[in-house]
C-alpha cells in the first residue's frame, strides 16, 4: 500500500490538493496489516458486510449522523433539494438530490460531460495502458465486461474512470443524450474503492460487483457506462426507464452509503477530452470537477 498522501486537480480552484481520506486509518490497517487482511477476505469483502451496514443506514436512528457529517466535511446545505428534517435515515441524505441550478449542465451541444461528482482519471486508449494504479498493472476489459464481444466493441477505446467519496453527491446521471437499453448486473466483490485500496488490489474494478447499460448515440455510436460497488455501498439502485430516450444530464440512478465508482467506455476516436484532463491523467493525476462540466466533444459518428 502506498504512503504517498492522495492528491488531486482541483478544476474549480485550479490547484493541486490533498484529499482527507475518509476512514483513512480503518482503510491502512485493513488493507496494509496481515490482521487487517485476514478481516478483509474473510469479512469486509463480502456482500453481506455491505448489506449490514447498508441497513444499519436506513434506521431512523441513523438520522443522528446528518448533521455530524455536514459539519464534518462542510456539505453545502444551501445546494441541498430537501429540507434536512425531510430525511428518515443517513441513506435516504446519503443520495440527496441537489436544486438543479446548483449543478448547470455544459450548453454547447456537443459536449460531454462527467457523469457524477468525482475525481476522474482517462485511460486514452484501454488496449495499452500498462500501469494502472500501480507499476505493471493491465487495464484487463474482458474482466471488467464479462463479456468477450462487448470488450471487442470497446477495444481501443477509451475510458474515463469517476471516482467518488462519501462525502460527495452520489447520484450519478447520463453524459450525453441517447437511448439507454437494460443495465446488467455482472456479480463481485466488495473492496473499497479508495486510492489506498487500489493501490494494494488494483484489479477492484473488475473484482468488484458492478452494473452495465449500453447508450446509443447517434453521433459517437456506442457508449458503456459502469457503476462499481464498494465496501459499504448499500445498493447501486438505477432510476431511468429503459430504451426511452434520455437527454444529457438526465438522473441514471444513485449509491447509497458508501465510496462508489463509475467508468464511461467510449469507442475509439468518438471524443476529444478536456485538455485539463488530458494534462492531469498523463501525469498519473485524478481531476475533481462535478456532475455537468465538460468532460470532452464528441467528434462525429463511429461505426460499429
Amino acid at each position: 500500500m502506498t504512503d504517498k498522501p492522495v492528491q488531486f486537480y482541483n478544476r474549480r480552484t485550479r490547484t493541486i490538493e490533498t484529499e482527507h481520506v475518509y476512514g483513512e486509518a480503518w482503510l491502512r490497517f485493513i488493507y496494509g496489516n496481515p490482521l487487517g487482511k485476514l478481516a478483509l477476505h474473510t469479512l469486509v469483502k463480502r456482500a453481506a458486510f455491505s448489506r449490514w451496514y447498508g441497513k444499519k443506514m436506513d434506521t431512523p436512528q441513523s438520522t443522528q449522523q446528518i448533521r455530524p457529517f455536514i459539519e464534518k466535511y462542510a456539505i453545502p446545505v444551501d445546494e441541498i433539494a430537501e429540507p434536512l428534517d425531510s430525511f428518515k435515515n443517513f441513506n435516504a441524505f446519503f443520495a440527496r438530490k441537489l436544486k438543479p441550478q446548483s449543478r448547470p449542465l455544459a450548453s454547447s451541444p456537443n459536449a460531454v460531460i462527467f457523469p457524477a461528482d468525482a475525481r476522474h482519471l482517462l485511460i486514452p486508449d484501454v488496449s495499452a495502458v500498462r500501469d494502472l494504479f500501480i507499476k505493471g498493472q493491465r487495464f484487463d476489459l474482458e474482466a471488467l465486461l464479462a463479456d468477450v464481444e462487448l470488450s471487442r466493441q470497446f477495444s481501443a477505446g477509451s475510458a474515463v474512470i469517476s471516482r467518488l467519496c462519501p462525502v460527495d453527491y452520489h447520484r450519478f446521471h447520463f453524459p450525453l443524450d441517447g437511448t439507454p437499453h437494460s443495465t446488467r448486473r455482472v456479480a463481485g466483490d466488495y473492496f473499497s474503492v479508495s486510492p489506498l485500496a487500489l493501490s494494494a488490489v488494483p484489479n477492484i474494478l473488475w473484482k468488484n460487483v458492478r452494473t452495465l447499460t449500453l447508450l446509443d448515440n447517434t453521433l459517437c455510436g456506442n457508449v458503456l457506462l459502469i457503476e462499481v460497488g464498494a465496501t459499504c455501498v448499500g445498493s447501486i439502485t438505477q432510476t431511468y426507464t429503459p430504451d426511452r430516450p434520455v437527454t444529457k444530464g438526465t438522473e441514471k440512478g444513485y449509491f447509497t452509503f458508501g465510496a462508489s465508482t463509475t467508468i464511461t467506455l467510449f469507442q475509439k476516436n468518438t471524443i476529444t477530452f478536456s485538455a485539463d484532463l488530458v494534462e492531469q491523467s498523463r501525469n498519473g493525476r485524478e481531476l475533481y470537477a462535478r456532475m455537468g462540466e465538460t468532460m470532452g466533444t464528441v467528434l462525429g459518428y463511429a461505426s460499429f
